[in-house]
């Protein structure tokens, strides 16, 4: 077995690159090494990148033969998640996840799987897979089943690290769900509310195509990918499909949220309207009386009744006493 050399890159974007031997890592290589060692028998090479520059993804091209619309896509992001065959080499694409700023921000992992190799090309927030490559190399007898282990290791961090994310989400619609049946929504929490909305369906638009990912590395039709292999890739589907169902209940709940939030501030403007009207209402009993009786008509036989003013005040309170008993009893006031 060829003995590790001690290799930092110097290369910028170059995160790791390193030869593996029977799941166990034999040597830290340079770029241009990459493709003698990835065509030793029962050698796996794997390469890290992080937002490489067209001259190192070139260089890669040139020791794996990659395709030249790979690269491209490679080296410009924004591309949608899928999978794509050239020759004997694949090309997945993959979003990332992470909640900064309490917004969910994107980033994207582009992957090349042949045999011998697997490269992953980093774009934009991102989590290091140094924590992948580090687990897995204490447990060389997983990581011995290859390149296509490799990607799926990759693949089911990706989609574990959705899961993070919708749990900080979760917390604060939990938050929203407890303050909106105490008082009607302010602006401000319906901006969020419609930001997390946006961000959970940005999150589904993420994770949801990688279903037809994992379905493709399960068919016959991917020779690269070993039979074995398939279990894997069917437990990632079923992460994403966890992933999925929480999105869909929680946007569904944010829904609820504000919909609750419309109801409770009607009811509460619904309640005002009733104060209103019912002391409306109680205002125009004295305000009738003294429309009638300020009317200039030389007969009108009250304004001479020796107790005529004390009687309307009586009749006047009487009413509005008593229209104020009853809206009070009927929960008007």
């Amino acid at each position: 077995m060829d003995q590790v050399r001690e290799f930092k890159p110097a290369t910028a974007g170059v995160i790791a690159c390193g030869a593996y031997a029977s799941g166990r890592r034999v040597a830290d290589i340079a770029i241009e090494e990459a493709g003698e060692w990835a065509a030793k028998d029962g050698h796996v090479v794997w390469i890290g990148l992080l937002e490489p520059s067209g001259d190192l993804l070139a260089r890669v091209q040139a020791q794996f033969h990659l395709h030249d619309l790979a690269i491209e896509d490679a080296e410009h992001p924004h591309q949608r998640p899928k999978l794509e065959q050239y020759g004997e080499a694949l090309f997945i694409v993959a979003r990332t996840a992470q909640l900064i700023d309490r917004r969910v921000t994107f980033g994207e992992t582009h992957l090349f799987v042949g045999k011998g190799y697997i490269v992953s090309v980093r774009h934009g927030p991102s989590t290091s897979y140094t924590a992948v490559r580090q687990h897995w190399e204490s447990c060389p007898h997983a990581l011995a089943k290859g390149e296509d282990f490799v990607l799926y290791a990759i693949l089911d961090f990706i989609v574990d690290n959705y899961m993070p994310v919708l749990e900080q989400i979760e917390d604060e619609v939990e938050e929203i769900e407890d303050k909106v049946l105490v008082k009607p929504m302010s602006p401000s929490d319906i901006e969020r509310l419609y930001m997390l909305r946006r961000d959970l369906l940005r999150l589904r638009n993420a994770a949801l195509p990688l279903v037809e990912v994992c379905r493709r590395l399960t068919s016959a039709e991917l020779p690269q990918i070993q039979p074995g292999m398939h279990p894997l890739f069917r437990d990632v589907t079923d992460h994403i499909r966890t992933v999925q169902e929480k999105i869909d209940s929680l946007r569904e709940v944010l829904a609820f949220a504000f919909e609750a939030s419309l109801l409770v501030g009607q009811s509460q403007e619904t309640a005002i309207s009733k104060k209103l009207a019912s002391w409306a209402a109680i205002l125009a009993v004295p305000t009738a009386f003294a429309g009638i009786y300020g009317m200039n008509f030389t007969d009108m036989p009250e304004l001479h009744m020796e107790y005529g003013y004390p009687a309307v005040l009586t009749v006047i309170a009487a009413i509005c006493l008593f229209l104020y008993w009853r809206f009070r009893k009927n929960g008007w006031l």
